[in-house]
C-alpha cells in the first residue's frame, strides 16, 4: 500500500511538472491560432521527455548520482562547464517565467497587481526551498495540480464535435490565417515547452533526494510513462478548449485570465475556482523545480554538498545560488518585464539549449562503468538518437524562426 501511494503522488508530480507556466501559455496560444493541428508536437515531445527522463532516473537510481555530477566527470570540466552555463542559463529564465506565472495567478484571484505579488512570491518560493522537506513540496503541489483536469471537464461540457477534433489532429495542416514560418515557429516552442531542461535535472535530482535505488526503477518508470502523458492530455484539453472558445472568437492569448476563459463558459464560477487552483499550484511548484534545478546544477557540477535531505547549513552553497536565483528573478521582473513574454522567450530558448542537456544523458546511460547491466537497451538508444536528431533541428531552427516571425507575430 506504501508503495502504490508513492507510486499515485508520483504520477500527480509529474503531471504538476509537464505543465508549467509554458505549457498553460504557448498550449492556449497554439489552440487559439491553430487548433489541433499542432496536436502531434505535443505528442512528440510527450514521447521525448519520457524517454529522457526515464534514462535520468535510471542513471540516478542505479550510480547514486545525479546528471551534472556525471557531465563533469564524463565530458570533461572544459565541455561540462559549457554545458553547465546553457542549462544554467535557460533555467534560470524558466525560473523568472515561472515566478511571473505565479503572479500572475495570483493577480487573477485577487485583481491586485501582478508586480506586487512578484516580491511576495519570491519571498515565498524561497521560503519552501529552504525549509519545506521535498516530499512534502513535491506531493503537495502535485495534489493540486490535478486541478488543471478541470480543462478536460471543460471540453466534454462544450460538447464539440470529437470526430472534427480527432480528424484536424491525425491531419495537420497550416491554416489559411497563418505563414509555414509562423506554424514551424510555434512547433518549435510547444516542443520546447513539452521538454523543458529542467524537468529532466529535477526528475533526476529529485531521485537521489528520495533515495532510489535499482529496485525503485519499475515505480520510477511508472511515473514517468504514466504521469508526463497524462500531462500531455492536460495540455492538448487546454489547445482545444482554446480554439473552441477563444480561436472562435478572433481572441488573442495575452494574458493567463485568457487562458482560463474556456473553463469559465463551459463551467462558470466553479470551473474558474478550480482552474485558479490548478494554475496556481503549477506554476508555484515549477518554480520550487526550476529554483530546485538551478542550485542542483551548479552544486553538482563543483561537487558542493547540495540537496533538501540534508540541514540547510551542510549545503549553505546550495541554499546560496538558489537564493541569489530568486533575487534576480525578481529584479528582472520588477523592471515591468512583461511575464508572459518572459514565458514565451523561456520556451524557445529551452529548445536552443535542449543538445546541452539531453546528449550527456544518453551518453551516460550507455557507459557500462556507472550502469552496470542497466545500461540502454536496443529500443532506448534508436529513440534517443531519433530525439537527438530532432532537438537538434529544433535548436537550430529556433532562433531563424525567431526573428523571421517576429516571435510569432
Amino acid at each position: 500500500m506504501k508503495k502504490m501511494f508513492a507510486l499515485a503522488l508520483g504520477i500527480l508530480t509529474a503531471i504538476g511538472g509537464f505543465v508549467d507556466i509554458g505549457d498553460l501559455v504557448t498550449n492556449a496560444v497554439v489552440g487559439s491560432r491553430f487548433g489541433l493541428s499542432l496536436a502531434w508536437v505535443v505528442v512528440l515531445g510527450v514521447v521525448g521527455i519520457c524517454v529522457f527522463a526515464e534514462m535520468s532516473g535510471r542513471v540516478a537510481a542505479v550510480s547514486g548520482r545525479a546528471t551534472f555530477s556525471l557531465v563533469r566527470q564524463r565530458l570533461g570540466p572544459r565541455l561540462g562547464f559549457v554545458n553547465l552555463c546553457g542549462s544554467v542559463a535557460v533555467t534560470a529564465l524558466t525560473y523568472i517565467a515561472e515566478i511571473g506565472g505565479v503572479a500572475l495567478a495570483l493577480e487573477l484571484a485577487s485583481s491586485i497587481n501582478a508586480y506586487l505579488w512578484i516580491p511576495v512570491v519570491g519571498l515565498l518560493v524561497w521560503i519552501v526551498l529552504w525549509r519545506v522537506k521535498f516530499d512534502i513540496m513535491e506531493n503537495v503541489f502535485g495534489l493540486a495540480g490535478l486541478a488543471l483536469v478541470v480543462f478536460g471537464v471543460s471540453l466534454w461540457a462544450l460538447k464539440p464535435d470529437f470526430a472534427s477534433l480527432a480528424t484536424q489532429a491525425l491531419h495537420p495542416s497550416v491554416p489559411a490565417t497563418e505563414g509555414t514560418p509562423t506554424y514551424l515557429y510555434y512547433a518549435v516552442a510547444l516542443f520546447g515547452a513539452a521538454m523543458t531542461p529542467y524537468e529532466v535535472f529535477f526528475f533526476s535530482s529529485g531521485g537521489i533526494e528520495e533515495k532510489w535505488t535499482a529496485k525503485d526503477i519499475p515505480v520510477m518508470r511508472s511515473n514517468v510513462f504514466v504521469g508526463f502523458p497524462l500531462g500531455g492530455l492536460i495540455s492538448l484539453a487546454i489547445a482545444a478548449t482554446s480554439m473552441l472558445v477563444l480561436g472562435s472568437s478572433g481572441i488573442d492569448v495575452e494574458s493567463l485570465g485568457q487562458v482560463a476563459l474556456p473553463v469559465v463558459v463551459a463551467l462558470g464560477k466553479v470551473g474558474l475556482i478550480f482552474a485558479l487552483v490548478g494554475f496556481f499550484a503549477a506554476t508555484f511548484g515549477a518554480a520550487c523545480e526550476t529554483g530546485l534545478s538551478v542550485g542542483y546544477s551548479i552544486s553538482q557540477y563543483f561537487g558542493w554538498q547540495w540537496g533538501k535531505f540534508v540541514a540547510p547549513r551542510r549545503a549553505a552553497r546550495f541554499h546560496v545560488v538558489m537564493l541569489i536565483a530568486t533575487i534576480m528573478a525578481v529584479g528582472v521582473l520588477l523592471t515591468t518585464a512583461d511575464p508572459i513574454k518572459v514565458t514565451e522567450y523561456s520556451v524557445v530558448f529551452s529548445a536552443v539549449a535542449l543538445p546541452l542537456t539531453y546528449l550527456p544523458i544518453l551518453v551516460v546511460a550507455n557507459d557500462t562503468r556507472y550502469m552496470g547491466a542497466h545500461v540502454n537497451g536496443r529500443l532506448a538508444n534508436v529513440l534517443g538518437s531519433f530525439y537527438l536528431v530532432v532537438i537538434l533541428i529544433a535548436s537550430l531552427a529556433a532562433i531563424p524562426l525567431m526573428v523571421l516571425t517576429k516571435a510569432g507575430q
